[in-house]
């Protein structure tokens, strides 16, 4: 399964599991499995670099196993061709997205103008606070 120009992924990564689906469909529900349970082996992969390993496993959150493995579970069609595609694409995305490094983040500064009206604005607030209060004879 190819992901982009730097990444594939091999097929004794992917193991693919069937489970009857839930919802509807009939009697189809009761005899053909059609609900896809993909498991990536994301830890033991070769073809995954550290930093992309290190924000998968962020990304992926509940998806995320105790022994490294990311976890597709898909029921949304009656077909179980069409849920292996899906199952597929949703994990070919969830890697793209760990591609990508997220942007360091540069702490800014309010400026003096800023910070000087916010305050002006607070004291007038303030003041119109005070005169609320019970009149003083």
């Amino acid at each position: 399964m190819r992901i982009n120009d730097q990444i594939t992924i091999a097929d004794w990564e992917l193991t693919e599991s069937f489970t009857r689906s839930s919802g509807p469909g009939g009697q189809n529900v009761n005899k053909v499995s059609t609900a896809v349970e993909l498991r990536f082996e994301a830890a033991r992969s070769p073809n995954l670099p550290e930093p992309v390993k290190a924000r998968l496993r962020r990304l992926a959150g509940r998806r995320w196993t105790q022994d490294g493995a990311v976890v597709i579970f898909v029921q949304e069609t009656r077909s179980q061709a069409r849920n292996r595609e899906i199952a597929r694409e949703r994990l070919a995305e969830l890697i793209r997205k760990a591609c990508e490094r997220p942007k360091r983040r540069v702490p800014t500064r309010p400026t003096k103008g800023s910070i000087r009206r916010r305050l002006a604005e607070k004291k007038a607030r303030g003041e119109v606070k005070a005169l609320r209060g019970k009149v003083k004879e």
